[in-house]
């Protein structure tokens, strides 16, 4: 099993028929998932999504893949092919597009549908390859095929890419429901015969590789969905991600055999059910939804709610309706239906949520007290048999943290694979597929890039970490009025603390380590205002740290008397 090791070196340039594939995201993560195949001068791009940040990342909206590896050769795309709708594969499209406006992007209808409904926000109209599975497409060397799979939004796609190094099939996210809401399987007839033709790279979802089993099929959500419709009291409000399309017409159904309303809450969850209804993926009973004016007519247990903010996000409609600051008031008898799962990181804010809205005495349904979630992604068992189907010559794992990857290339192995043709890479390892091999060949640059409001890339790791400061250390700014001649104060300086626990006195002790300083920086002749700045801001760090162990980023202000 070939890992990737800290001292790679920049990949060489790609062997004349290679097959060079670079994920420049979802590697070592759950999001940003994008990789980059290279054969014969041309890129193909598969996936372009965002990533949502943690709690070490404040004042970040989202994390988007880094294009540095690509941007000089952007005229060398040849298209993007979009797996699927899910935010963490098409959320970083907006940000490519702005480089090179043209680039084909090729997907399903409803993903092409919710992407564009993205696009119109950042004024950028694609150019757009529509597919349906069974559809095969030439796209500059790369020749694709599409081929049906289910996941947790309709109209998800695997793609299979010849080219003259071999075949690559790319399950993107996929599971194996055997009974799915809309009676589309996972094409396994179809992986089989790509199987016979030979898979001589098969990439595939390690989300659940941990998972033993066979994930359960969304049918089985039925009975815990329509017995909280059928007792709650009062109000019902479900929350989901704005795509998960199959959950939210299980929720419509039932909400309609019990004689309730419904409305959804929330700019995206309005939007992408408007798309979802418009082309027939989701089936609305006529007079089941009304606007949320109308609601307000209904009595409390005539009434359901469809909001965002299943993962906890601050911003999202559940969030505000748990910290009050939300027109919807939860109360008393209230039932909240949590339809989601946990995202690894996300747990603390999702429990926060819980919390608060049981503080307003909300009764809460989630996954830990209910079956009202199954993953979107295949388990163990459905991975093996895969494997044994496809009967890859190699293997690489994506679509995970370390430990799904390393799970994933475990099972690859347990069916047979030769463990020196299953490859682990990390975000930015390159792996060329050279005469039948897939190995690693070196690395090229992939770090994250932040989107800070309007900003892309102007957060670094170093802002960051100046933000984690301020956060939990506070900032302390030093005013001193200093003589030029002499260096000496000529009044007491000022302190100006924020986030710094701190009183009338606690700046005294410190006044004299500041004339010390000011004075051997007379003594050596530092006169430049900036060197005594930088001075003055490591004396105060020094002392903030001797005296509280406190870190506070210190701004220091010296003014000429």
């Amino acid at each position: 099993m070939s890992h990737p090791h800290p001292e790679l070196k920049a990949a060489p340039p790609l062997p004349d028929g290679g097959l060079r594939i670079t994920a420049l995201g979802g590697l070592g993560e759950i999001g940003r998932n994008m990789t980059v195949f290279e054969h014969a001068g041309k890129l193909l791009i598969v996936d372009c999504g965002v990533l949502f940040p943690e709690e070490t990342q404040p004042g970040v909206d989202v994390i988007l893949p880094d294009f540095t590896s690509i941007r000089d050769r952007l005229d060398d795309v040849v298209a993007v092919v979009l797996t699927h709708g899910h935010e963490d594969h098409i959320g970083g499209v907006p940000y490519l597009l702005r480089e090179r406006r043209d680039i084909p992007v090729v997907g399903s209808k409803l993903t092409l549908a919710f992407l564009e409904a993205k696009l119109k926000e950042h004024g950028i109209r694609p150019r757009t390859v529509r597919v349906r599975e069974g559809d095969r497409r030439g796209f500059g060397p790369f020749d694709c095929e599409f081929v049906a799979v289910n996941h947790s939004i309709p109209d998800s796609l695997a793609v299979a890419i010849r080219t003259g190094a071999g075949m690559v099939l790319h399950t993107g996210d996929f599971k194996m429901d055997q009974f799915p809401l809309d009676d589309r399987i996972t094409d396994l007839r179809a992986f089989a015969r790509l199987g016979e033709e030979g898979v001589d790279l098969f990439l595939t979802d390690s989300t659940n590789a941990e998972v033993p089993g066979f994930t359960t099929s969304e049918r089985e959500l039925n009975p815990a969905i329509e017995q909280v419709m059928r007792t709650a009291p009062r109000r019902v409000i479900v929350s989901s991600f704005a795509s998960h399309v199959h959950r939210i017409q299980q929720v419509l159904d039932a909400a309609h055999q019990h004689g309730r309303k419904v409305a959804f809450v929330g700019r995206s969850m309005v939007r992408n059910m408007g798309i979802a209804r418009d082309l027939g993926y989701l089936k609305v009973p006529s007079g089941l939804v009304v606007s949320t004016k109308e609601l307000e007519k209904l009595p409390d247990h005539k009434i359901t709610l469809v909001c965002t903010g299943s993962q906890g996000e601050p911003m999202a409609a559940l969030s505000r309706m748990a910290n009050r600051d939300h027109q919807i008031r939860i109360g008393e008898g209230d039932t909240v239906l949590l339809a989601s799962s946990l995202i690894p990181g996300n747990e603390n804010a999702i429990y926060r949520v819980i919390n608060g809205l049981i503080r307003w005495g909300a009764h809460v349904v989630h996954k830990g007290n209910a079956k009202v979630h199954v993953s979107g992604h295949a388990s163990a068992g459905e991975l093996v048999y895969c494997y044994n189907i496809v009967k890859p010559r190699n293997v690489m794992p994506v679509h995970g943290e370390w430990r799904h990857l390393r799970a994933n290339a475990d099972l690859a192995i347990r069916t047979g694979v030769d463990p020196d043709r299953v490859v682990i890479a990390e975000d930015g390892v390159v792996v060329d597929l050279v005469d039948g091999r897939a190995s690693i060949s070196g690395k090229v640059p992939a770090g994250n890039v932040y989107v800070d409001g309007m900003e892309v890339g102007g957060a670094t790791e170093a802002s960051l970490k100046d933000r984690l400061t301020l956060a939990e250390e506070g900032v302390v700014t030093v005013v001193a009025l200093v003589d030029a001649d002499t260096g000496a104060l000529t009044e007491p300086p000022d302190f100006l603390a924020r986030g710094f626990v701190h009183d009338e006195t606690t700046f005294e002790p410190v006044v004299p380590v500041i004339e010390k300083t000011l004075a051997r920086a007379a003594e050596e002749g530092v006169g430049d205002a900036h060197q005594l700045e930088q001075l003055l801001a490591r004396a105060v760090a020094n002392w903030a740290f001797r005296t509280h162990r406190r870190k506070p980023l210190v701004i220091p202000v010296i003014i000429d008397a």
